[in-house]
Order: structure tokens, then C-alpha cells, then sequence
């Protein structure tokens, strides 16, 4: 299973950044995806997740309002717009495959991970 994760970078607060994610197409087709963020110290959290079929999202109270989760199927990529973004929101950003069909919270639930992209916000 290959999951590679892109998009990250280096901006100030305010600013809006857009991770890529590229799944190989036999899990991408049928199972739900989701980014998950570790900050320096701290746990992996969850950060947002979408179905098999994107017609169901979720999002972490953290990033309600700011961050949009989406999917192509014909390109088999998952994104993450995150706009508004503040330095608490500063982590290596991970993608993530659910290992069903829906949009998942829980990380114990994800068997298969991308190697993280750096997100840092400078305020």
C-alpha cells in the first residue's frame, strides 16, 4: 500500500496551504481516508476524514470551519485545504487509509499511513 503525502510548507498565519495525498488505487477505491497531525511532544491527533465515496466528512473541533477535506477518484488523491491557518496548526501532517468504507476518527482504526508532510505556521 503507498500513500505519499505532499503540499506542506513554511507560511504565516492567515495564510491557506492544500496537502495531496496520492493512494495506490485498490485501497483509494474503496475505503475512507483521513489526515491525522503530530505535533512535536505530542500524540498523533485526528484532524479530518472523508468516506469511500466523499458524501460524508468529519472534522476535528480544532479545524471545524477552516480546514476541507475532499477526494478525485479518477486521480486517486485525497486533499486537505487548510486556510486560516494559525501556529498551533504547525505538525507533520499525515494521510491515512480507513480500514472501511466510511470517515473515521479514531487512528487505532487506519492501517495504513503516508510518510507526513511538514506544515509550520509562523505567526
Amino acid at each position: 500500500v503507498q500513500l505519499q503525502a505532499s503540499g506542506g510548507g513554511l507560511v504565516q498565519a492567515g495564510d491557506s496551504l492544500r496537502l495531496s495525498c496520492v493512494a495506490g488505487s485498490r485501497i483509494f477505491s474503496n475505503n475512507g481516508m483521513g489526515w491525522f497531525r503530530q505535533a512535536p511532544g505530542k500524540e498523533r491527533e485526528f484532524v479530518a476524514a472523508i468516506s469511500w465515496n466523499g458524501q460524508s466528512t468529519r472534522y476535528a473541533d480544532s479545524v471545524k470551519g477552516r480546514f476541507a477535506i475532499s477526494r478525485d477518484r479518477a486521480k486517486n488523491t485525497v486533499y486537505l485545504q487548510a486556510n486560516s491557518l494559525k501556529p498551533e496548526d504547525t505538525a507533520v501532517y499525515y494521510c491515512a487509509a480507513f480500514r472501511g468504507a466510511g470517515a473515521g476518527t479514531s487512528k487505532s482504526d487506519y492501517n495504513a499511513w503516508g510518510q507526513g508532510t511538514q506544515v509550520t505556521v509562523s505567526s
